[in-house]
């Protein structure tokens, strides 16, 4: 169990034994599992509500309705939705509005998955086979489709001042930049400018919302056309890096994961053919590294590349430092992360962030 899916269940002897083995596993770590557990504090009875709203989600017979719940009944971090209740404690709390707006970013999130696993030809998701090799891809489709309208309902009905139309923005971004990583499937000489566009679009582009719609629920100014962002722009200039940080560490654990723990096979983002950091800096350092790739491009679809070859890889990781410098990267986001959080007052909830994005770095699924 993750310490998320601990606070969700508002368990603390759960989220103390999570702490445990935080704390137990990886050396000098035992300060961020002291915060963490101040974090499961602060938020637990947030994500309660949070997840007692998404169970009133309408459950039909229909495959629509079975698809988005075969995913959402899968649990998952919820991290989307704790940013936007801690970016609302920042301000005035976690009010309807805010609660209603930490759901809607969970369900555009599950939306995207749902989408994702019909274009990656995706088998699992989070640990299970995923909706699509259960209901079809027409099904998940929909069922994505289905719980994107259900949140912009939701995002309207918040009447929160700017949210909706910075949400059809994102969701834009979102598009353009599921396009580009469409576009370069298969392309092992894709650049490193379109690797960050897929970045800022696909994954940081609803961290920022998720800061930003919470910010604005908590009444936090969103600031002037003078150039000043006001607190909401400095909450989102944070969800920006903490959710660049996120997808580094989702890179580096494609190679370097425990499956059991991270729900998905190693070495299925080469198998999508997607370049992902690491593979790019091994391949622009090491010469033999092209041809490997190459090799292991051409299994066959839905079959993972022959262990020699995904060993040789893992090695030409090692030797060109890519693994340890995907780290790095994202080491420099999270605290990037927690410097767009300096101009804020002290607060429980501004330390709340900073030990998200410190633990962001560390997590192992």
């Amino acid at each position: 169990m993750s310490l998320i899916e601990a606070v969700r269940g508002g368990r603390s002897s759960q989220v103390l034994e999570s702490l445990k083995t935080v704390a137990a596993q990886q050396e000098g770590l035992a300060p961020l599992a002291a915060r963490l557990g101040d974090l499961a504090d602060l938020v637990r009875w947030d994500m309660r509500d949070v997840e007692e709203l998404m169970a009133t989600l309408p459950r039909g017979t229909s495959h629509v309705h079975r698809s988005a719940h075969h995913l959402l009944d899968r649990g998952g971090k919820r991290l989307r939705p704790m940013c936007t209740a801690l970016a609302s404690r920042v301000g005035s709390g976690f009010s309807p509005a805010a609660r209603d707006l930490a759901v809607s970013v969970e369900l555009v999130h599950c939306a995207t998955l749902l989408h994702d696993d019909v274009v990656d030809l995706g088998d699992q998701r989070r640990g299970a086979p995923s909706a699509r090799t259960v209901y079809g891809n027409a099904a998940s489709i929909f069922a994505g489709d289905w719980l994107l309208i259900d949140a912009l309902r939701r995002v309207r009905g918040a009447r929160v001042d700017g949210v909706l139309e910075r949400l059809f923005e994102i969701i834009e971004e979102m598009i353009f930049a599921e396009s580009v990583q469409l576009e370069n499937r298969g392309r092992l000489d894709s650049s490193e400018d379109d690797y960050w566009f897929v970045v800022e679009g696909k994954t940081a582009a609803l961290f920022r919302w998720a800061m930003f719609a919470g910010a604005r629920a908590g009444g936090l100014s969103a600031g002037d056309a003078e150039g000043d962002r006001g607190p909401a722009g400095a909450l989102e200039d944070y969800g920006r890096h903490l959710g660049v940080a996120f997808q580094l560490v989702d890179d580096l654990l494609d190679f370097a994961g425990d499956e059991a723990k991270t729900g998905k096979a190693l070495f299925a983002d080469l198998r999508e053919g997607k370049m992902t950091y690491p593979l790019l800096v091994a391949r622009d350092r090491d010469e033999t590294v092209l041809p490997l790739l190459e090799t292991m491009i051409e299994s066959p679809e839905g079959e993972a590349p022959p262990a020699g070859l995904q060993q040789k890889l893992r090695e030409a990781l090692e030797r060109t430092s890519a693994l340890a410098d995907c780290r790095a990267l994202a080491q420099s986001h999270a605290d990037r992360a927690a410097a767009a959080l300096g101009g804020l007052p002290a607060s429980r909830a501004k330390e709340a962030l900073l030990t998200v994005a410190e633990a962001t770095v560390h997590r192992e699924r």
